[in-house]
């Protein structure tokens, strides 16, 4: 491959995840807005429905977004009933937040709909997962490099 066609956008790993994750987000928006939230949203139902009862920075961190952030989405969660945030009495500068009922059956039917796109693109369950294990991979690679040795995943 000559220098010029190596820089060619199709070419250029960021590129292509960027282009996946348009892809993406496009095709969640309508399966997500028929449940009432956002990815993001969607992000936070996930991390508490496998979390339980979690922190704002605890969910932040999940995230890998900032508690600034975070506090909006959890708000506006809050205001549809979906989740509940309450103080921590034994540390009043922690909040915990925890799903409702709504909020989990939110997250399963928001579940549902994003799984039946997956299957709409005819890769199989094992492809997708192999391909959600390297991009993990690479983007604990782009975190911590030096943690992982700079080795091949």
């Amino acid at each position: 491959m000559s220098a010029t066609a190596s820089l060619s956008l199709e070419n250029q790993l960021s590129f292509s995840l960027y282009g996946a994750h348009i892809a993406m987000s496009r095709r969640y928006k309508p399966a997500l807005d028929s449940v009432g939230i956002t990815f993001p949203q969607y992000l936070v139902l996930s991390a508490l429905s496998e979390g339980g009862g979690m922190t704002v920075s605890a969910i932040a961190d999940c995230l890998a977004l900032e508690s600034s952030t975070i506090t909006p989405l959890l708000k506006r969660l809050e205001g549809t009933g979906l989740l509940s945030r309450q103080r921590n009495p034994a540390d009043e500068r922690q909040v915990e937040v925890t799903l409702t009922a709504k909020g989990s059956e939110a997250r399963a039917e928001a579940q549902r709909r994003t799984d039946a796109l997956l299957l709409e693109t005819g890769w199989p369950t094992e492809k997708l997962a192999r391909l959600n294990t390297q991009l993990r991979a690479l983007r604990d690679a782009l975190i911590h490099p030096q943690a992982l040795g700079g080795t091949e995943a």
